[in-house]
């Protein structure tokens, strides 16, 4: 059976019918004669051409009798996949298969093209023409990307969502033989009974207040001939550009599309992790439509503690010796950060000195994902001497003590010397009160250069 088709105010082709069981679900337009090529040829000298009715001619497509636009659609697929240019076909053969797709898609569009032709739908009839994405066309009909896992990176991106950081608290002792603990979080995740779609059809309606941009532009005077321009988020759409209306709305989710759910984590913290370190959660923030779910992040904060101090992989402690046991020997015993009783001893006839420091291997922090290594353990020593001493002990002192340098001085010589008295003094004291008559010079100094050059200036 044949019949004359007509696309638009021109002649087209003839095309020949086949019945619809007979042919494959991608074959619905047949290969066009010679013929009616130039039969079409003749028919539209008066007018230009159509890109999108030079495409329908030029590609081996069959038409089966009682096809409507759904099967015309899919019959564009194939050739598009083929002229893909993420698989080595012609880009711009692709932009007209998606261009003709997108025109038999739209009704509208479809019925401006057929009454006044492609150039109407250039200049803007039918919501705008080929402004669209040709990539983003064959993706909404596919619902997904139809190249397959390694196909076009040109589609649409997804945002993704905000990480969420939280504190959490450790002790030294928590990071030196490693805890767990259990931390319950509200989060938001999409709403199971619509999906995240926020109704209970599945649709929504552009936001009038914004024109579904979720942002508004505010424009305040604050001054003669000066003006203020700021954008914040709608409050119509709270931001997301789409209204849902009442009856419409999801009864669990409210049309907010997301529900608060209340989970638990457990967060392990390894030997020898780090104060400031992080431990990531994937994909457990808050969730959202068209969203990839940001992160949970715990940084690790590490509390004082009262005696041991953390540089890296070392331990450090302060202990102060009586000047007898730095003279004479000392042993003390340390409660290590996992309960062990150190005894630290010193060596006989050793005499620490004021300001020294003294190591133990292995008894420092674990090193991180290397537990059975561990850094050191450095003492410093500060000596704590008495305040005075009476007659007899100098004497005892000296009986024992190497003889202190002796200088033989005339009476002359002391005669001509001038005696003076020492006193104790707060160095720290002593700084601050510098640095406070250093700045007060100072001012004085600039009070007076600038009264000068006031007396200066008045007198020219």
């Amino acid at each position: 059976m044949k019949s004359t088709a007509l696309i638009g105010p021109q002649l087209i082709s003839t095309v020949r019918f086949l019945p619809y069981n007979s042919i494959s679900r991608h074959s619905f337009i047949l290969p066009l004669s010679v013929a009616a090529s130039r039969q079409r040829s003749s028919c539209l000298s008066h007018a230009s051409r159509s890109s999108i009715q030079d495409l329908i001619l030029s590609d081996q497509i069959e038409i089966a009798k009682g096809c409507l636009g759904e099967h015309r659609r899919k019959a564009i697929i194939p050739t598009a996949i083929k002229n893909h240019p993420d698989k080595g076909g012609d880009p711009e053969k692709f932009k007209e298969l998606a261009q003709a797709y997108e025109v038999l898609s739209d009704p509208e569009k479809r019925e401006i093209y057929d009454q006044y032709g492609e150039d109407a739908l250039k200049e803007g009839m039918g919501g705008g023409g080929g402004g669209h994405d040709p990539f983003d066309i064959f993706q909404s009909f596919f619902g997904g990307n139809p190249f397959g896992a390694g196909g076009s990176s040109r589609g649409r991106r997804q945002r993704r969502g905000e990480d969420v950081v939280h504190p959490l608290k450790v002790s030294l002792e928590d990071l030196y033989n490693g805890t767990s603990k259990k931390l319950s979080l509200s989060r938001n995740v999409l709403c199971s009974k619509c999906k995240g779609k926020g109704s209970k059809s599945g649709a929504s309606m552009k936001c009038s207040g914004c024109q579904g941009s979720g942002m508004k532009v505010s424009i305040r005077q604050i001054g003669p001939g000066m003006i203020q321009q700021m954008q914040h988020p709608c409050n119509d759409c709270k931001g997301t550009g789409e209204t849902i209306t009442d009856k419409d709305r999801c009864p669990q989710c409210k049309g907010d599309k997301v529900v608060q759910e209340k989970k638990v984590l457990e967060v392990i913290v390894e030997k020898g992790m780090q104060n400031g370190q992080k431990i990531t959660f994937p994909g457990e923030a808050d969730e959202a439509p068209d969203t990839i779910t940001g992160d949970i992040v715990f940084i690790l904060q590490q509390k004082d503690h009262p005696r041991f101090k953390r540089k890296g992989e070392d331990l450090f402690l302060e202990h102060t010796l009586t000047l007898t046991e730095a003279l004479c020997g000392f042993q003390f015993i340390v409660t290590h950060l996992d309960g062990r009783q150190l005894l630290i001893k010193s060596q006989p006839g050793e005499v620490v000195k004021p300001d020294q420091f003294k190591a133990i291997n292995d008894e420092g922090m674990p090193i991180y994902q290397r537990p059975f290594m561990r850094g050191k353990l450095f003492i410093h020593f500060t000596v704590d001497f008495p305040d005075s001493l009476n007659p007899d002990q100098c004497k005892a002192l000296e009986a024992v003590l190497p003889p202190r340098a002796s200088i033989q001085l005339t009476d002359m010589e002391l005669d001509e010397c001038e005696e003076t008295t020492l006193h104790d003094v707060n160095m720290e004291e002593e700084l601050r009160r510098k640095q406070a008559q250093a700045q007060e010079a100072y001012e004085e100094d600039e009070d007076m250069h600038g009264g000068a050059q006031r007396v200066q200036c008045a007198q020219q």
